[in-house]
């Protein structure tokens, strides 16, 4: 406001406004001789489109006016003169106050369109929902986000189809083009702010079937491109098709140059990944769930790349949504990491996948270890549970299997010991005495990539004859796949120690050391171990084989093998290998928790990194 110097002015004395800056004079609002109040308006200035007024600092009268409406004037130029007073009865007064409770025209629409994006705009769409036993896509993200941390973007956008559709049904019909997206945190009661950061991706089934418009597309874009520059993790909630047809707002022919699985894929290394499918999700849904580290899924869900429509349009025959990629296919060929009974399940298994990559914690607790000595039999033929053994190993409460339906000989989890998160490939004596198949090492090698790429170091539980053999076994690429292990533990750049419970024989236990026994930070032994290039039956048998065939009565000949296996076991075992320092100690297995620990504190801390450590991690 241009002024004379008003401050401490008497009545009678006069008071000159000039001009703040250069304008056109729009607006006189106060007659000559008009009482004004301080603050009341004098004079409206134009300027570069924008207006600006000049009020009056004191009480009084208006007694004069130096221009006219339409005058153009400059910076200082004089403008009114007002002669102070007593506030007078009839002054234009300008509200001392706001009114907090008011809301404008223009803030009332916005908040009008937003009720209509809620789940409280749309009450019959929700009901119906409800009626399957369904949440909706707020509500799941709600679940996942901590109270009031979530920020939408493109909330307000809607169908690209203003060509073939009224906009008023297309607000009330697509809201958010039936994608719901933005930032959030999620865990924020256990880490702090930095560790808490997320960003939430859900498809909106209820809106156009969860197909994939323009205008998600670009929706998707923008949050990838952000979560890339942000580094922040995804939860991405995937229900419904692929590519929409209907949307005409836009020159698109193929839509092929959509930059969305660029981008996402993009993200795969850089940040932690979760897809959660619920119901049927195709397609682009699917193709974009398939780029995730983890795949949740809740029962009852059927993920593919083609559904019914694109299957029986490619001449394949007619099937229900329910046929095509149902679990108990994901489940057992790997597609599917871990299954939810619903929602609400999905939703709480993402946040603890989640928390594993946010750092450590101070509150755990733990079994009481000495149950560790008799987790693995004496008699050392017997079978035993090796998740009941990794239990006990981690804190309690902390174990997450993944995987769990695919490659049964190959336990990889997720873990808390003394609050560090870590990775656990263990392998299962229950299957193939704990042979390395192919499935299991595509498992053990796509895990090792995930705890890698996101900084957790890793903990070998070896139990293993080794490889798998046999003809049979050669027909699945054994190979090639069961090599992986070896590529993918040299490459390691995180702490990893092993720990032979039982079995460590020939390429199989080097690969659950890293490669070779001189890979981890530290190996170590059970009392109960037993090592050798190849298991004591196997080796017997081949070694000895003349010694044994020119035995010829059976008993004797068995008694013999017996005694030659007894021996080798005498050789191999821990305590006489521990003395050639083929391995750095035999421990007391209570005191596993605490050697994996300290391994891990003579570790260097991760480096602070602002890109990949590794190009991708393995969608297989």
């Amino acid at each position: 406001m241009g002024v004379d110097e008003g401050n401490d002015v008497g009545p009678g004395e006069e008071v000159r406004l000039t001009a703040p800056l250069q304008g056109t004079v729009v607006l006189l609002p106060v007659p000559v001789g008009g009482a004004v109040s301080a603050g009341t308006i004098v004079v409206v200035l134009e300027s570069m489109k924008m207006e600006h007024v000049v009020r009056s600092p004191v009480a009084g009268t208006l007694a004069y006016l130096d221009v006219d409406v339409g005058g153009v004037v400059a910076e200082g130029t004089p403008l009114a003169v007002v002669e102070a007073g007593e506030e007078a009865d009839g002054a234009v007064v300008v509200a001392d106050e706001v009114d907090l409770d008011h809301v404008r025209p223009d803030l009332a629409e916005v908040l009008a369109r937003r009720v209509l994006l809620s789940d409280a705009g749309r009450p019959e769409v929700v009901a119906r929902r409800h009626a399957q036993g369904r949440r909706t896509a707020r509500e799941n993200i709600d679940d996942l986000c901590d109270p009031g941390s979530f920020t939408e973007y493109g909330g307000f956008a809607i169908a690209a189809q203003r060509r073939r559709r009224d906009v008023d049904e297309l607000i009330e019909r697509t809201p958010a083009d039936g994608l719901v997206g933005g930032t959030a945190r999620v865990n924020g009661a256990r880490f702090d702010d930095e560790r808490a950061r997320c960003a939430v991706v859900s498809y909106d089934y209820t809106v156009l079937a969860g197909t994939q418009g323009q205008q998600n597309h670009r929706k998707k874009d923008r949050l990838f491109e952000l979560v890339e520059r942000l580094r922040l993790p995804v939860v991405l909630f995937a229900e419904g098709g692929g590519g929409r047809p209907g949307d005409t707002d836009y020159a698109v022919i193929t839509g092929l140059d959509t930059q969305a699985f660029a981008l996402f894929g993009g993200l795969s290394g850089l940040v932690p990944l979760v897809g959660i499918a619920s119901g049927w999700c195709f397609a682009g849904n699917a193709a974009l769930l398939g780029c995730c580290d983890v795949i949740i899924a809740t029962e009852g869900s059927s993920i593919g790349m083609g559904g019914p429509a694109m299957i029986e349009g490619g001449g394949l025959g007619t099937y229900r949504p329910e046929e095509v990629g149902p679990l108990d296919v994901q489940v057992p060929n790997g597609v599917v990491d871990l299954v939810a009974a619903d929602d609400a399940e999905g939703v709480d298994l993402a946040r603890r996948y989640l928390s594993y990559f946010q750092g450590p914690v101070d509150d755990w607790s733990a079994a009481d270890q000495r149950l560790l000595r008799s987790a693995v039999p004496e008699q050392r033929l017997r079978a035993y549970d090796v998740r009941s053994l990794v239990e006990i190993l981690a804190d309690t409460g902390t174990v997450l299997e993944l995987r769990h339906g695919f490659g049964p000989g190959m336990v990889t989890a997720l873990a808390r010991i003394e609050g560090r998160p870590v990775g656990i490939v263990a392998n299962d004596p229950t299957h193939l005495g704990g042979a390395i198949d192919a499935d299991g090492a595509d498992k053990a090698s796509r895990f090792l990539q995930l705890c890698d790429a996101h900084d957790l170091p890793v903990v070998y539980l070896c139990d293993t004859p080794g490889f798998m053999v046999g003809p049979e076994a050669e027909r699945t690429g054994l190979v090639r796949h069961v090599s992986r292990m070896f590529v993918t533990g040299a490459s390691l750049t995180v702490p990893f120690c092993t720990i032979v419970l039982r079995k460590g024989y020939g390429l199989g236990a080097q690969a659950m050391a890293g490669g070779s026994f001189r890979s981890p930070v530290t190996i170590v032994a059970w009392p109960s171990g037993e090592l050798g290039g190849m298991g004591l039956e196997g080796a017997v048998r081949l070694g000895f084989r003349r010694e044994l065939e020119a035995v010829e009565d059976p008993d004797q000949r068995e008694a013999l093998f017996a005694s030659m296996v007894a021996s080798a076991y005498q050789h191999g075992k821990a305590l006489n290998v521990a003395t050639a320092f083929e391995i750095d100690d035999v421990i007391d297995p209570a005191e596993s928790r605490s050697r994996i620990v300290e391994a891990l504190r003579a570790s260097p801390a991760p480096a602070q990194r602002t890109g990949k450590k590794r190009s991708c991690i393995d969608t297989w």
